[in-house]
């Protein structure tokens, strides 16, 4: 009778440096070598463990993926890559703080039609609407005099 195997599955962060140096250059399909090149340029900084072996993560292993496709098939030398990952940095950046001040525009939005609201109702209760006439003085008391008007 053949013996079964136990299948065991285990959820890794994809920030948890877990891959060794080796595993990692075969994952991202480079020489090891290159990976400690690009650690040396701070394009990757793997984690490291207790007595200072490099361990990557698959977010490393992704990015090494996406360096080595830009130098590649894109052509960009490593200060090309140097820039393009600051600038999408950067880029990451922006659009958070366009998100929140887009979330706090709406907020102040909602806050000032409230006010506006409060506004208008409170003015509601103190304006008493005129219905009479628009003339400044009444008709019946106006003067029937007649100013003449010297004409050549």
């Amino acid at each position: 009778m053949a013996a079964r195997r136990k299948i065991t599955r285990i959820e890794v962060s994809a920030d948890r440096g877990v891959f060794m140096i080796s595993v990692a250059a075969e994952l991202a399909e480079m020489h090891p070598q290159t990976l400690r090149m690009y650690e040396a340029r701070g394009l990757i900084e793997p984690q490291r463990s207790p007595k200072g072996t490099r361990l990557y993560s698959q977010r490393d292993v992704d990015m090494l993926r996406r360096i080595q496709e830009m130098t590649t098939d894109l052509g960009l030398n490593l200060a090309g890559v140097e820039r393009v990952l600051e600038l999408e940095q950067q880029l990451e950046r922006a659009t958070r703080r366009l998100e929140e001040l887009e979330a706090r525009s709406a907020q102040m939005r909602e806050e000032m039609e409230r006010e506006i609201e409060a506004v208008r109702k409170s003015f509601r209760a103190e304006i008493v609407p005129y219905r009479g006439t628009t003339d400044l003085v009444p008709i019946q008391q106006r003067s029937k005099r007649q100013i003449p008007i010297e004409r050549d």
